[in-house]
């Protein structure tokens, strides 16, 4: 076992050859849209990031389905054809999976996938100096939280429903052309920005410095926060992990709120040696990928995270 839960890592990580090891994740929730195509999509994007977050190629993947005894089998058609197409995209075999019935409807995927050992890219490694790169904007808690009251904007819907059916492959695939030197990697998902940043810089002994101007947010995110469309989730991520963080004079409250927004099918969340970082930030725009620099590692101090403007 290379990578294990010892730091919170996005999936285990297990050698079987000198040059070969799997990267093994799971996932699967309830829906966050109405539409059962576009759910089933993102339930595989979420569930195929985990494999790209640790640097990893996904290569087979078994469904995960609950379903109500009575309900509409078009539905769970439509379901599983939004996950199926996703998993076509990525190059990612679907060879089986299993379902139970349930009052409530459940979808994801377990993915393996398959790495070099020398190349996992984990929590732990950031190094004091490297950049932060974030590949995709925040704020699908909030506005999947409007979506559910019925309070939503198409426009709003329409920005959070493209965040999460963008697989991270492209991001991945920029990464694994050239040897950047990547210190360490995750993928942005429920315990939010801050919950993750937390877990790279305790597991790499660093601290972080976030610019809160440059961290993008999704249309509609703002509006959302100003409205109270806040997510238990969120609550729960702000409660456990802000007693970490600093923020500087002239933060907003609403972007400090959607700093803890729990995102599905998040972005990356890549530590980079600094002479590197523009370079690979160019590189993942050129490649479609929005990546912007939100901050730095800097060597271990308190507060763990510190938020400026």
């Amino acid at each position: 076992m290379l990578v294990g839960f010892d730091h919170a890592d996005d999936a285990g990580v297990y050698q079987i050859a000198p040059d070969i090891a799997l990267v093994q994740t799971v996932d699967f929730f309830t829906p966050i849209v109405d539409d059962p195509y576009t759910f089933g999509q993102i339930a595989a994007t979420n569930s195929l990031s985990d494999v790209y977050a640790m640097g990893g190629r996904p290569l087979s993947s078994l469904a995960l389905v609950c379903f109500p005894e009575k309900g509409d089998l078009e539905i769970l058609e439509r379901i599983l054809a939004g996950g199926l197409s996703k998993m076509m995209e990525a190059g990612c075999t679907v060879i089986g999976g299993h379902s139970i019935r349930d009052e409530e409807t459940k979808f994801g995927y377990s993915v393996t996938g398959l790495i070099h050992p020398k190349k996992v890219l984990a929590n732990k490694g950031a190094r004091p100096g490297d950049a932060l790169l974030l590949t995709k904007a925040i704020g699908t808690g909030v506005i999947s939280t409007a979506i559910k009251k019925e309070k939503a904007k198409s426009a709003w819907v329409d920005a959070a429903v493209a965040s999460m059916t963008t697989l991270n492959k492209r991001a991945a695939d920029v990464l694994a052309s050239k040897p950047y030197r990547v210190h360490a990697m995750t993928d942005i998902t429920g315990f939010g920005l801050i919950g993750h940043a937390r877990e790279i810089a305790l597991a790499s002994n660093v601290s972080f410095r976030i610019s809160a101007s440059r961290v993008p947010l999704l249309e509609g995110a703002l509006e959302c926060v100003r409205a109270g469309y806040i997510p238990g989730g969120l609550k729960a991520n702000r409660d456990f992990a802000e007693c970490v963080v600093h923020y500087e004079d002239g933060v907003p409250e609403e972007v400090r709120t959607l700093l803890f927004d729990p995102q599905t099918a998040g972005g990356l969340l890549i530590a980079v040696a600094a002479d590197d970082g523009d370079q690979l930030a160019r590189a993942l725009t050129t490649a479609g990928v929005a990546a912007v620099d939100i901050g730095q590692v800097i060597p271990a101090t308190k507060p763990l995270i510190n938020v400026g403007t």
